[in-house]
């Protein structure tokens, strides 16, 4: 077996199994379960299937002991170079049991390849990361996608489907997708099976395959709200009443309240280069997308406090606290709100 790094990405792990490089121990663990779904299923198919009654184990944590599953790693496989043993939900466990597993990791057996999965939560097992590390195995965490990573996972993963795409079609897939991994995947599959190597996805292209409306989506209503175009605004708005399915008003909310609450950031920092700024928003970019500058000349420090508060307030009543209106009326009042704005506390 090749020695591992201690701590790799999901696709540079991806790429060590693909070429036959394994550890003898790993722990996959985190917040974010489609990684550790995908990778387990990688692990399954190192044994052919022919083979795995004799060389594929798997163990649920929560039904059998530290020493039950490391008496069967240290079994050697039937005419194989490997065995692999899995073992699942070992986020179910103590902490305790969980860290037992370091009496294994400090000698494994190099022809059984040991995986630990806590999907959905970090493991608290210390002594085993230790032994993990020190003894060539691989410790990955799978780290949740949030609205600001967002962006390069989207950009990374079709640039290794062999595409590109627009900054406009980037924005509208974190929009359509959010941070559901498993969805974007697929909906980037679609797109893979439909163009030609190469491509360039465009807001039309995402129209045509995917569904999402070039005009009437969360940029476009984001953009409007940018430059301050009232009836534009609104005629989203009302697409939006229209086609409830695909535009959730809650989503819509949390769309404008990144991009507002960005712009009050970008208001208040001191180095006001376009590099900085970025930074500041955790865009990873030189330049500054031109709804910022659209906003930072229409909304001053004052109307985005106030801007803020009424998302809030929106939110709040779009999840019924307080209120008994339509979400796509709370939305409406809301955009109405963010317009007029006067910025008086």
């Amino acid at each position: 077996m090749a020695q591992a790094s201690s701590a790799v990405t999901f696709e540079g792990l991806k790429s060590q199994l693909a070429s036959r490089k394994y550890a003898p121990v790993y722990l996959l663990h985190g917040e974010e379960g489609y990684y550790i779904d995908e990778l387990l299923s990688m692990f399954e198919n190192i044994i052919p299937e022919a083979d795995r009654d004799f060389n594929l184990y798997t163990f649920y944590a929560p039904e059998t002991g530290p020493d039950t599953i490391m008496d069967a790693c240290r079994r050697y496989p039937m005419m194989s170079d490997y065995q692999v043993v899995i073992v699942k939900e070992a986020q179910a466990i103590r902490a305790d049991q969980l860290n037992r597993f370091h009496l294994y990791a400090s000698q494994p057996t190099m022809s059984t390849i040991l995986v630990i999965s806590c999907r959905g939560a970090q493991a608290k097992a210390k002594d085993l990361i230790k032994q993990i590390n020190t003894h060539g195995g691989v410790v990955f965490e799978s780290q949740k996608v949030t609205d600001r990573n967002a962006e390069p996972i989207i950009s990374g993963f079709i640039k290794q489907k062999g595409l590109n795409i627009e900054t406009k079609g980037l924005a509208m897939l974190r929009d359509y997708v959010g941070t559901d991994l498993s969805r974007l995947y697929n909906e980037i599959d679609k797109l893979t099976v439909a163009l030609a190597p190469g491509s360039t996805i465009t807001p039309e292209v995402i129209e045509r395959h995917i569904g999402m409306s070039k005009d009437y989506n969360n940029f476009e209503l984001v953009n409007a709200l940018a430059l301050k175009d009232f009836n534009r605004a609104f005629r989203i708005v009302d697409y939006f009443r229209r086609n409830p399915k695909n535009n959730p008003v809650v989503v819509t909310i949390g769309t404008i309240w990144n991009y507002f609450s960005n712009l009050l950031l970008v208001t208040y920092c001191r180095d006001r280069s376009e590099s900085a700024l970025c930074a500041e928003i955790g865009i990873r970019r030189s330049w500054l997308p031109d709804d910022y500058k659209q906003g930072m000349r229409n909304y001053n420090a004052w109307k985005l406090i106030e801007i803020l508060h009424e998302i809030r307030v929106a939110d709040c009543r779009s999840k019924g606290v307080g209120s008994r209106m339509d979400s796509y009326d709370i939305l409406n009042d809301l955009v109405f709100h963010i317009l007029t704005a006067p910025g008086k506390i």
